[in-house]
């Protein structure tokens, strides 16, 4: 059933317009905080955001007003050693988070953290679409919802009874993705031409937004120039150097 579940995921970014209450929001963060977390730091904070002013700000500063102003929640995942100061200074002492090993575990502390949120909404009947246009302007996003020195926002989560059922995308399969006792590139060469024909395919056939693309082609074309290169100067400002 958990399987069957997890296997069933697909992005849904048009929601009907039902709210979920913050029982219900306070129930998913509960069941998130049960991830995994690096040496028990929970290094993570979310921004369930209320107000409706705000989410029009946000859906302008992340370029996606369709999901911020209709999904019934939005949730702003942050990377979080904030509280953990706080937690040291209670003993007197100050930490030092400055440094690349401490982004790795708040970034994956938080990771961790969203996609138990969202195996617990999809488990309920709910949708979820991770948004990773939050970082399109990450401090005027940190200065609107006035995150501190320590808090980095990550990426957004809409949440909210689907009004559309998109169809699941073919993932890479499983050979491509394990390797057995050492890595294995030389595969690459016969799996990943079979697998752009899988997603031909489907870009071809589903349902909407059909495309005549493959998998190669758009991650060539998404990462041959760099992307958000203001990120360093930003995590720099919010504390984290990489001394």
């Amino acid at each position: 059933m958990v399987i069957e579940l997890l296997t069933s995921h697909a992005s849904v970014r048009k929601y009907k317009d039902i709210p979920l209450s913050k029982a219900d929001v306070h129930e998913l963060i509960r069941a998130g905080q049960h991830a995994a977390s690096s040496h028990f730091v929970q290094a993570y904070s979310v921004i369930h955001v209320t107000d409706q002013e705000k989410r029009e700000q946000l859906a302008e500063l992340a370029s996606n007003k369709r999901q911020f102003l209709t999904a019934g929640a939005v949730l702003i995942f942050c990377a979080d050693y904030c509280r953990l100061a706080e937690a040291a200074a209670l003993h007197g002492e100050e930490i030092d988070y400055s440094h690349a090993e401490n982004m790795l575990v708040g970034a994956v502390d938080v990771a961790l953290f969203a996609q138990n949120v969202a195996i617990a909404a999809e488990s309920k009947g709910y949708g979820i679409c991770y948004i990773g246009g939050i970082r399109n302007s990450p401090a005027e996003i940190s200065e609107l919802l006035k995150l501190p020195k320590g808090v980095v926002p990550m990426f957004a989560m809409s949440i909210g009874v689907p009004d559309e059922a998109n169809e699941v995308k073919p993932r890479l399969p499983v050979e491509s993705i394990i390797h057995e006792n050492s890595y294995d590139a030389a595969k690459y060469k016969e799996l990943l031409p079979a697998y752009d024909q899988t997603m031909h395919d489907y870009y071809l056939n589903r349902g909407s937004n059909q495309k005549d693309t493959a998998w190669s082609e758009q991650m060539a074309d998404f990462l041959a120039q760099p992307r958000r290169t203001y990120m360093k100067e930003f995590l720099a400002k919010q504390g984290f150097t990489f001394n």
